[in-house]
């Protein structure tokens, strides 16, 4: 090579057509592939030995059984999963939200060979990669696009850690502050810290006390005025009670794993403004939300841009990311790790980015918001048949929930099971009821898919038989 060329040698293996040849061949062959995955299928009969015994050593090697008995094949088609038994589900739960452009999407096949083609498998802090500058600004920018000033991104791998560190810069900027404010029902994660800010006190049985937590009373459908005032009253005790220690209000807009019941503008903005009035810094947890709303980030959605002072993203992003305000930069070195991302996970960021933006996804008529109201209404035709089996509310964008038979953990994980069993898969959340959520690719979900998780749940709720204390209240 020319000692004067200033062409990067890593550019020059992108460019080199061996490797277009090889792209193109990997998309015709799993075109062809795909081209069997058309709908629900039972597992191989001569399959079911060897897949048992394949879920009993995941047990042993990880100390418990797996939720569901799921083991993916590596193939699938959209929200369509091919397990390692020969089964395809319809994945409507997507790793908790995690696959946004469904199984085996050929963009995200490309973003796998170009991950490939870098020189390590996992960017870290201390060595960062271009990609990795990309997915930052790109994070920015989707965040500022509505006049939000979170000019900063700090990439980690976990969806808890990305709390973890929007956890240290607030308490960094607000010392000596040492508590924070938060919903009833939330969750941030399972962190020591995390686990603390959750509320689920299961989660913190026999772990330490880390952080000390006020919850207030969250939205509530039913009656959205007296729950506003109810959450300021009980703002205005706590602000009272410890003044100068708050050092955050952690709000997630829709909760995740508290039932996908949304909030308001109408009362996320007093508590806002009344706690913002104290100095306490707003963070917005879209762990969770992020893509699948109106805007990209659901703080967007509730037109709450101008509140964002720290902002957490993960799940359907590939990577998780704690964005914050310039003002904000901690003045000691307490953002740091090994890892910022895998080099594959960065590129599938990218895509996914990408794809959810240009795909007609967001807008007051996109397609997130017709999906959900077109989901919305094919379950109330569901509750009308099934009198006592399915009710609402039905969650918001695409995070979509029902209340099944009489809202009990025991109802919830039965059905949920059943419907695994029959083909779609779906998850808990909530209490008091427990609730049945999907979290449908946003990126790959279209009307059929829609129908035909309907379908099954229309089978499957005319052989469930409530329990007895069920069918007594309804």
């Amino acid at each position: 090579m020319d000692h004067h060329d200033s062409g990067l040698l890593a550019d020059r293996l992108r460019a080199d057509p061996r490797v277009a040849t090889a792209m193109n061949l990997l998309h015709e062959a799993l075109h062809d592939v795909q081209a069997n995955i058309v709908g629900p299928r039972p597992a191989h009969r001569d399959r079911r030995e060897e897949y048992e015994e394949l879920l009993a050593r995941l047990a042993a090697a990880r100390g418990a059984a797996t939720y569901f008995p799921y083991l993916s094949s590596g193939l699938g088609r959209g929200p369509w999963v091919e397990l390692a038994d020969g089964s395809i589900k319809l994945d409507f739960i997507t790793g908790i939200g995690v696959h946004g452009l469904g199984h085996s999407h050929p963009q995200l096949l490309e973003a796998g060979v170009r991950a490939a083609l870098e020189d390590t498998v996992m960017q870290g802090n201390l060595q960062q990669h271009r990609p990795s500058l990309l997915v930052m600004e790109r994070l920015i920018s989707i965040a500022c696009q509505q006049g939000a000033q979170l000019r900063h991104c700090m990439l980690t791998t976990s969806g808890a850690m990305a709390n973890e560190n929007a956890l240290k810069i607030a308490f960094h900027h607000r010392q000596p502050a040492d508590r924070v404010l938060a919903l009833d029902n939330c969750f941030a994660g399972r962190s020591l810290a995390t686990a603390q800010l959750t509320d689920r006190p299961q989660y913190r049985q026999g772990l330490p006390t880390a952080l000390a937590v006020d919850y207030l009373p969250p939205m509530n459908a039913g009656n959205p005025e007296e729950a506003a005032r109810l959450a300021r009253q009980t703002l205005d005790k706590l602000l009272l009670r410890h003044p100068g220690k708050y050092a955050a209000l952690w709000l997630e807009l829709v909760s995740g794993e508290g039932g996908y019941y949304p909030g308001s503008r109408e009362y996320f903005v007093p508590l806002i403004e009344r706690a913002k009035e104290e100095g306490v810094l707003i963070v917005f947890d879209e762990v969770q939300t992020f893509g699948r709303l109106s805007r990209p980030f659901a703080f967007q959605h509730f037109e709450l841009d101008a509140y964002a002072d720290i902002a957490t993203v993960g799940k359907i992003t590939q990577l998780c990311a704690t964005l914050y305000r310039p003002e904000l930069k901690p003045t000691a070195p307490i953002l740091s790790q090994t890892f910022t991302a895998a080099s594959s996970a960065i590129e599938a960021c990218l895509v996914v980015l990408e794809t959810l933006e240009t795909t007609g996804c967001y807008g007051p008529g996109g397609a997130n918001l017709r999906r959900h109201d077109y989901f919305a209404h094919r379950l109330d035709e569901l509750a009308a048949r099934h009198p006592g089996k399915l009710r609402g509310p039905f969650g918001c964008g695409m995070m979509v929930a029902f209340t099944p038979g009489d809202g009990t953990a025991e109802c919830a994980k039965d059905l949920v099971h059943r419907l695994f069993d029959a083909g779609l898969m779906g998850f808990v959340a909530g209490s008091n009821p427990a609730r049945i959520r999907f979290l449908p690719p946003p990126g790959a979900t279209a009307t059929e898919h829609i129908d035909a998780a309907v379908a099954i749940l229309d089978e499957v709720l005319g052989r469930w038989e409530l329990p007895a204390a069920a069918a007594m209240t309804t």
